[in-house]
């Protein structure tokens, strides 16, 4: 999947030009606030005028949006803009560092306002409560100077990439999981892009998110510092970036490392945004998951009740891994990983003969369970729409009323 990368030996590249022009001078408050970036010569009062004349976008209050919201915040940096369409939720706050307990049941967006606004009221917030696609992309991202990508999965990650390429923008990208890190820029214009470090997505279901494999929590700060960083220096024009290089973080054997990306002279130009849940095999172009192949959580619900009448009778499966049961699961399920579904080697555990739901976190490996299920014959299967995590979201609805 990755092409044309090679290890690197470490060598002097030109610094790229100024991303933005300096605004106008400190005030005294600013220049007190601002004194220990004034005192480096390389930035010096020009370059925190350049910061404070910067319009950086946020992709996503997470885990790496976090660090780097509260770093641009605290570097001046003078109008952040945040793409989020998700609320604070507990299990949150063992990484995404700008949120708190109060904050729970909040939308980040809000969250991340307040936070950044106790930090530095200086910032201009600018909230965008959208969820990024191939029809806001563009609009978005047009008024801002550089874009940080913290997004979690490969489809949202290959559009910031097609819209940044289209409108000639740089961005700095971060990744994480458990305890792996990787971040670079890439700047269509001036060198190679996130296609040429993956021109073609992994496979569905082969890497798991953050919320299905873990992250360690302190690795979220090491790469978002490291995004920050490199806007910094891109806003500035200070230094060496990462462009054209990749740096790898392992946080269990505190090991960086760097592999050079080189353009990829034959791939075909971005002219266009496209679907990038089809180009990344998540839905079939154009169509909607089959509706009756997919459960409510409420139809589940009631489904459970009658079964627990004596009124009904299925199996409810659980695919997702042990850890993720023992934290949290629907009574009644049992526990049958979607690996063992997918190689066979767990079909021998599930009966032919009554109807199965099937659940995961999301949704995600739960349609895949099913399709390698469907291809063994078995004929009754649906899947919980929304996972357990619109189980969970129902049942508080349901106990409330």
């Amino acid at each position: 999947m990755v092409s044309l990368i090679q290890q690197l030996t470490p060598t002097r590249a030109a610094s790229l030009p100024p991303l933005v022009e300096p605004g106008p001078a400190l005030s005294r408050e600013e220049m007190e606030r601002y004194s220990r970036h004034a005192l480096i010569p390389e930035i010096g009062l020009e370059g925190q005028q350049r910061l404070r004349n910067a319009r950086v976008l946020v992709i996503g209050a997470g885990g790496l949006g976090s660090p780097a919201l509260l770093y641009l915040a605290a570097a001046g940096v003078g109008t952040l803009g945040v793409i989020d369409d998700d609320t604070v939720e507990l299990s949150n706050l063992q990484r995404q560092v700008i949120h708190g307990v109060s904050d729970i049941g909040r939308t980040k967006l809000e969250s991340a306002r307040d936070a950044i606004l106790e930090l530095n009221p200086g910032v201009n917030v600018v909230l965008h409560p959208v969820r990024l696609d191939s029809s806001n992309a563009l609009e978005l991202f047009s008024s801002y100077d550089v874009i940080l990508d913290g997004a979690d999965n490969f489809s949202t990650r290959y559009l910031v990439n097609d819209a940044a390429a289209l409108l000639g923008k740089p961005y700095v990208w971060g990744s994480i999981l458990r305890f792996d890190g990787q971040v670079s820029v890439f700047w269509e214009k001036h060198g190679p892009n996130y296609r040429d470090l993956y021109p073609e997505p992994p496979a569905p279901g082969t890497v798991p998110s953050c919320a299905e494999g873990g992250v360690f929590g302190m690795l979220c700060a090491s790469i978002g510092a490291m995004m920050v960083t490199e806007a910094v220096k891109l806003i500035t024009g200070i230094g060496q970036t990462l462009l054209g290089r990749l740096l790898i973080f392992d946080a269990l054997t505190a090991r960086w490392r760097e592999i050079r990306i080189a353009k990829d002279p034959a791939a075909a130009p971005i002219t266009e945004l496209i679907d990038y849940d089809f180009f990344c095999g998540l839905l079939p172009q154009g169509e909607e998951e089959d509706r009756n192949e997919l459960i409510s959580a409420d139809r589940l619900a009631a489904r459970l009740a009658k079964r627990e009448r004596g009124e009904d009778s299925f199996v409810l499966v659980d695919v997702r891994e042990p850890v993720e049961f023992a934290i949290a699961r629907i009574p009644g399920s049992v526990l049958v990983p979607v690996g063992g579904i997918k190689d066979g080697t767990a079909l021998k555990d599930i009966p032919r003969d009554v109807p199965l739901v099937l659940h995961c976190k999301s949704g995600g490996r739960s349609a895949q369970a099913l399709a390698s299920l469907k291809a063994a014959g078995y004929a009754d299967v649906v899947h919980l729409d929304g996972g357990i995590d619109a189980w969970l979201a129902g049942d508080k609805s349901r106990a409330s009323e």
